[in-house]
């Protein structure tokens, strides 16, 4: 396991660290014999951050964080969260309620980070098919909408809206000349 040099710590704290054991998926499985350093890190490359716990040269913790990840307080310095990537669950024992309240915090404030930074990439992919939720206030796209004909200056823009026999205007005012000039023209 390596850690980029590109990648810094953005919050540690100490903790113990467990993990669901594999096989009853119930009790908890320590994976370091004291209380070791858990830190957030942020790979800008990948826009990722990731929680990681080294025990000597050896990561006992590598998790992504992902915005469907919760971080649960069990007790009062007990919390736990499911990582489906890793399959497992880490469970960390903090020394006091502040220390395990920071790390929630911290883990609350990532995920929302993560979920944006998710958010923009895949608005980057859609932004060639699908318009985004923000430009779908349609009198942005076409002016020619009834509410934008309605406004102020209707006067000066029906006629012209009328010559060009588009039925882009008022509905209600323009409905009947434009149904009987469609029945004229299909005779």
């Amino acid at each position: 396991f390596t850690l980029s040099f590109r990648e810094q710590p953005i919050f540690s704290t100490r903790a113990h660290v467990f993990q669901i054991d594999p096989n009853t998926k119930k009790n908890w499985v320590p994976t370091s014999k004291h209380a070791v350093t858990v830190s957030y890190f942020y790979d800008s490359t990948r826009n990722v951050y990731r929680i990681i716990s080294l025990d000597g040269a050896k990561a006992i913790i590598n998790s992504t964080i992902t915005p469907n990840m919760t971080f649960t307080k069990t007790s009062q310095k007990f919390g736990q969260w499911a990582d489906s990537r890793a399959n497992t669950v880490y469970g960390l024992g903090f020394s006091s309620e502040h220390h395990l309240s920071k790390f929630a915090e911290k883990f609350q404030e990532f995920k929302e980070a993560a979920r944006l930074a998710k958010e923009k990439s895949q608005e980057k992919m859609e932004l060639t098919s699908t318009p985004s939720q923000e430009s779908a206030g349609g009198d942005i796209q076409s002016p020619l909408t009834p509410e934008s004909i309605n406004g102020t200056d209707d006067e000066r823009v029906m006629p012209e809206v009328t010559q060009n026999s588009e039925p882009r205007a008022e509905p209600t005012q323009n409905a009947l000349p434009f149904t009987h000039r469609y029945r004229f023209h299909s005779h």
